[in-house]
């Protein structure tokens, strides 16, 4: 139910190496984990374009080139789970001191970069404090804040209710209830933030999904509501990652519902989102909370670079046993819910390549926008 404007490059272009990505993000196929020479070769290829981008919106492009989820490194590091596990801990550490370097080097070079860049506006921004006063621009509201709006007012267009609920949440109406076992692995620290002390057993909520389970514990059946809203996860913040991010999940509880009755929503939602040509696709997965469960793909016709099929969100059909955790008798009532990221539509809807842009809160970012996503 659950899981930005390009910077223009400037500069001299930097020659791509064997290991390392050109400048220009172009992906390679990424280094083998194991292979401790290729690591460092792009380490050091990485550190060398870092250390020469001149400016602000140079490093970022750098940034992205090295740390995006295309980079050399990034695509290494996705090879360390094919790996024998005899060879995972050793790739793993490797792996996770040379993204460690890279980083530590990018956020050293910006704060240099920074500064001389506040020290030339000093400079060159210099206020005349005799001269005439200026007219403040109109500034523009947050295009992900656009965009959940938009997205809720689809679903209210079709007759469902938005449905809203706390965001520091118990672990029974996070995990609990939404048949996560004890054991599962998003219950571990490594992928939730915890509100101490423990024995309160409250976490910052992982998804939206827990504002579903309180809709059919406090809403008669049939219940249609969509839950648009913040989470939270123990990420690192990098170009398509941050901890804090966007989702809006849906949920409907009716008698005789079926998967395509989900599918139709979803693509008409597509639809209204990215234009008539959209459509969606359904690939088999596994979530606790629905069953059976599947990966949603979206065919965007105006993605950059040309139409392409996109990974979206996860859906499915409510599980048994979240129905009976509320009270609702399966065998009388089936439902269905899906759950896609607010922030990975922006950047795909309207070709955003780098989170920092969302979540640094630059006006000019937002001015491009306008008022309409």
């Amino acid at each position: 139910m659950s899981d930005s404007t390009p910077a223009q490059t400037g500069g001299e272009a930097q020659p791509p190496s064997q290991t390392g990505p050109a400048v220009d993000g172009r992906p390679e196929d990424g280094v083998q984990p194991t292979d401790q020479a290729a690591v460092n070769a792009a380490v050091e290829q990485a550190l060398a374009d870092i250390a020469a981008a001149a400016d602000l919106e140079r490093l970022k492009t750098v940034r992205l080139a090295h740390t995006g989820e295309k980079s050399p490194l990034a695509l290494g590091n996705r090879k360390i789970g094919k790996l024998p596990k005899e060879q995972k801990a050793v790739a793993g550490k490797l792996m996770g001191q040379a993204r460690g370097r890279v980083n530590k080097a990018v956020a050293q070079r910006q704060e240099v970069l920074e500064a001389e860049h506040a020290e030339r506006i000093l400079v060159e921004e210099a206020v005349d404090v005799t001269a005439a006063g200026r007219r403040r621009r109109i500034g523009g509201r947050h295009p992900i804040s656009l965009l959940m709006e938009r997205s809720a007012e689809i679903f209210v267009g079709m007759g469902w209710e938005v449905a809203e609920g706390p965001e520091v949440e118990s672990e029974w109406y996070n995990f609990d209830s939404l048949n996560f076992k004890p054991d599962h692995p998003a219950r571990q620290l490594q992928d939730t933030f915890f509100v101490a002390p423990p024995e309160s057993h409250l976490v910052l909520r992982t998804h939206t999904s827990p504002v579903q389970m309180r809709s059919l514990l406090s809403r008669d059946l049939p219940v249609y509501v969509v839950a648009p809203g913040r989470v939270f996860r123990t990420d690192e913040l990098d170009a398509t990652h941050t901890p804090v991010f966007h989702q809006i999940e849906g949920l409907a509880v009716d008698k005789g519902l079926a998967m395509s009755d989900l599918k139709g929503t979803l693509e008409h939602f597509a639809r209204q989102m990215l234009g008539p040509e959209a459509r969606i696709r359904l690939r088999p997965n596994y979530f606790p909370f629905t069953e059976p469960s599947a990966e949603m793909d979206v065919w965007h016709p105006n993605a950059k670079g040309g139409p392409r099929w996109i990974e979206w969100g996860g859906c499915g059909m409510v599980h048994p046993n979240v129905l009976r955790s509320a009270g609702v008798d399966p065998e009388v009532y089936s439902g269905f819910a899906f759950g896609m990221g607010i922030d990975r539509t922006l950047m795909f809807r309207n070709n955003v390549p780098d989170m920092h842009d969302i979540v640094e809160g630059d006006i000019r970012f937002s001015q491009h926008f306008g008022m309409e996503v």
